[in-house]
């Protein structure tokens, strides 16, 4: 074998098998970030179905952002997002407790997720009020995962 050819495996080896270390590190970190995701989404139903503004305001990273009904809302910190009267609103159309009924993820890195979800919307008989798409965009900062944004076609 030439010297050149030599070489160039010489070069060629090591960076491939570096290539190859650094893709299941990336896997293994976006498969982290999809589970860590997946938790927030369960934290922000069960906090949200327990109407707890506390801890649901916790389930969230800020800024927070909500697109919906033709709106873009911001709130900057967990005590500002917990003064909302999401749950008087939502009482006021009937609304007891909400459920997932899909959660795909669409992009995904180490840092954040983009998850499109399906949710449903149920009165206190357990009766549909309403069935919803939406897109959850989920966030590590500071080692909390929270949903960072979220846009809505529920009112």
């Amino acid at each position: 074998m030439p010297i050149t050819q030599r070489l160039a495996l010489i070069v060629l080896i090591p960076l491939l098998l570096w290539n190859e270390a650094s893709s299941a590190q990336t896997q293994t970190e976006n498969e982290e970030a999809v589970a860590g995701a997946m938790a927030a989404l369960d934290e922000f139903m069960t906090t949200f179905n327990a109407r707890d503004s506390q801890l649901w305001a916790m389930s969230l990273n800020y800024p927070h952002v909500r697109f919906a009904s033709g709106t873009v809302t911001v709130w900057d910190s967990a005590e500002e997002f917990a003064q909302t009267d999401s749950f008087n609103r939502l009482a006021a159309i009937g609304w007891d407790h909400s459920h997932w009924l899909s959660r795909n993820v669409v992009l995904v890195s180490p840092a954040k997720v983009h998850i499109a979800t399906k949710f449903q919307r149920f009165n206190d008989k357990n009766e549909s009020i309403g069935m919803y798409e939406s897109l959850y965009i989920l966030t590590r900062v500071d080692g909390h995962w929270g949903t960072q944004a979220r846009s809505s076609l529920a009112p």
